[in-house]
């Protein structure tokens, strides 16, 4: 069948200090094979939780998940995979021997499949302990695409690569012909490769969109759309009821609170062209070797950048969800 996920109200809490914390309440989806579906959220919403619920790695406290028939789902998780450093490089990728990459239907010659991976054939017996970082994850790319699968679930895979591992990975990400789950704050990543957002908004809360970032961005409601965690976070500050105490404990913003809320679209925006800038300098094939230590601040600036356009996103999507609890918004 075109099913590859089907979710019917399910539901996930998990015990917190002050009572039970809602992660997904009566949520339900339907994935259809090839669906590319990004994930997102504040951390700590609960976005890894409920892809484990959507896999069935996870069970439910409430409503069902089923698949579909023969789904064979294959992860990607940086924080859990690992590469045994004894092997070499041809056993890490074929492990019981041969020298044939099996793709489906199709068969490659493993120095004709590392090469679409970056590695030099000569690379093939070196051990793994010899390999540098970003070369380590491309050959945990280059596994993972040698699995059968046609449920690729992929947990924050932009985290900590390098330039030439991110473009490898949105090329061969874009030529997966099965189902995609990607987990992912990089909104540039999302835009290029989902054509779903779900958005886990905490306190059960999680919405469907269509498209990337950018069309999530579009069509929600700022900031009504979310109700997460910051709505539970209230009531913990009685002492700011002062108006209504049996209604709202806390009436509005803090004034920090209400200038990020209205001055981080702007810086946001600000470090995307930055980063787009930065992108365009670094792809000049000769600036390595015309100016090695300028390629190199040029790097660092960019990896500055996009985590500091990170934690810009996720301050904004924290103070938006609290100005909706509270039933502000940005003036």
């Amino acid at each position: 069948g075109r099913i590859a996920i089907e979710a019917e109200g399910i539901a996930k809490s998990f015990a917190g200090p002050d009572g039970p914390v809602r992660i997904v309440n009566g949520f339900s989806t339907r994935i259809l094979r090839g669906d590319r579906v990004g994930v997102l959220g504040a951390n700590g919403a609960g976005k890894t939780t409920l892809v484990r619920l959507l896999t069935g790695e996870l069970a439910p406290d409430g409503g069902s998940v089923r698949h579909g028939t023969g789904l064979e789902i294959a992860y990607f998780d940086q924080s859990r995979a690992s590469l045994d450093p004894a092997l070499s490089v041809r056993r890490a990728l074929l492990p019981e021997g041969g020298d044939q990459v099996h793709l489906g239907e199709r068969t490659r010659h493993i120095a004709s499949y590392l090469r679409d991976f970056l590695f030099d054939p000569g690379r093939m017996d070196s051990p793994v302990s010899s390999l540098s970082g970003g070369e380590r994850n491309r050959l945990l790319l280059a596994r993972l695409f040698a699995r059968p699968s046609n449920l690729l679930v992929m947990d924050e895979p932009t985290n900590d690569l390098d330039l030439e591992t991110l473009d490898l990975l949105e090329d061969v990400l874009g030529e997966y012909a099965g189902t995609l789950l990607l987990v992912s704050h990089d909104r540039d990543f999302l835009d290029r490769l989902v054509t779903s957002v779900l958005a886990v908004e905490g306190g059960g809360r999680v919405d469907e969109y269509v498209g990337g970032w950018s069309d999530y961005a579009r069509q929600r409601p700022a900031p009504t759309a979310e109700k997460p965690a910051a709505a539970k976070a209230a009531p913990a500050k009685p002492a700011a009821a002062a108006v209504r105490p049996a209604d709202k404990p806390r009436q509005k913003l803090g004034f920090k609170e209400q200038r990020d809320l209205e001055l981080l679209p702007a810086r946001i925006e600000a470090l995307e062209a930055e980063i787009a800038k930065l992108h365009a300098e670094l792809a000049d094939p000769d600036l390595f070797a015309r100016d090695a230590a300028t390629f190199q601040a040029k790097t660092d600036r960019l990896q500055a950048a996009e985590a500091d356009r990170t934690a810009a996103e996720d301050r904004w999507l924290e103070v938006a969800t609290l100005a909706e609890s509270l039933g502000t918004g940005p003036a």
